[in-house]
């Protein structure tokens, strides 16, 4: 189960996430608990695979928001790095920076399905 402790142990800065969500741990974790079925991460993944560095820049920017404004540092710092290079479009490999956000995004289910 989801808690406070273990967003603190996942490395979230859960003194901003909770002050952002009106100090409601309860509201908190549920959007927490809410980030894992984020269609962002799916339509990063697909866009990834396809190339499709505008479409896969859109679902990062909506990824980083939203890991951003719950304060989830792990995750937030991955996917700001992959917005920054989608942003400009370089053309490179981006399979190992997704995983990243994959393997984030598991840790994450973990935690909550536990």
């Amino acid at each position: 189960m989801l808690s406070i402790e273990k967003l603190k142990e996942y490395g979230a800065d859960v003194k901003t996430g909770l002050n952002l969500c009106m100090n409601s741990e309860d509201f908190y974790l549920r959007m927490v608990s809410m980030i894992v079925s984020e269609q962002s991460f799916s339509d990063l993944e697909k866009a990834i695979k396809e190339n499709d560095l505008e479409a896969a820049f859109r679902a990062a920017h909506a990824l980083k928001g939203v890991s951003g404004n719950l304060s989830l540092t792990p995750l937030y710092e991955k996917v700001v790095e992959i917005t920054e290079l989608l942003r400009s479009h370089t053309q490179m490999d981006y399979s190992k920076m997704l995983q990243g956000i994959l393997d984030e995004k598991k840790t994450l289910e973990s935690m909550i399905n536990d």
